[in-house]
């Protein structure tokens, strides 16, 4: 039995490499809550890759199915919720999110995001000549809108997943939304 009693998910957002997922999964094995990664759904239901999906059809394509698997998962039970880093771009999923969870932005710096991602060929936004270059510009483009967030939690690369999971539940549990409870 979980100590905690989350109200709405809990639903991560920032750029790629900032470890939305695996501190995700951590945050969600301290809650005893389920843990979901939106890519993956979108994966699962169209039984392909995101690159694949990338490829095939577009990054808007990509995006109208994200925005509708996006409302089904905030639909169900509360949950820890991992999201694409292109997720929160947009003004319908925003405010999906702010209806229906917490957004808590996990921000990490450019040299933690680049050390993170310089090796991954999974990251379609990346498949370009100079992709350390490419991620800067979309941090810089995205981080206004990040901002936006209900929630920053700075990552630490000197704290481990676990750790970072910990920051994570004591900014939530320290945010005025009171949407998690801790219980006897």
């Amino acid at each position: 039995m979980s100590r905690y009693r989350l109200q709405k998910s809990l639903v991560m957002i920032g750029m790629m490499g900032a470890g939305k997922t695996a501190v995700g999964m951590a945050l969600a094995r301290l809650l005893g809550v389920p843990f979901v990664d939106s890519d993956a759904e979108i994966e699962a239901a169209a039984n392909q890759s995101v690159t694949e999906l990338f490829e095939e059809f577009g990054e808007p394509f990509f995006r109208e199915k994200e925005a509708l698997v996006l409302a089904r998962l905030l639909d169900g039970p509360a949950k820890v919720l991992s999201t694409g880093g292109g997720a929160f771009l947009h003004e319908n999923n925003r405010a999906m999110i702010a209806e229906k969870g917490l957004s808590i932005w996990l921000k990490a710096d450019r040299a933690i995001l680049w050390s993170r991602v310089r090796h991954k060929t999974t990251r379609p936004l990346l498949q370009v000549p100079d992709p350390q270059a490419r991620l800067y510009q979309l941090l810089d483009e995205r981080e206004p809108i990040y901002r936006q967030c209900a929630l920053i939690v700075e990552a630490e690369p000197q704290l481990s997943v676990n750790e970072m999971a910990q920051k994570v539940l004591q900014a939530v549990l320290d945010h005025p939304s009171g949407l998690l409870k801790q219980v006897a």
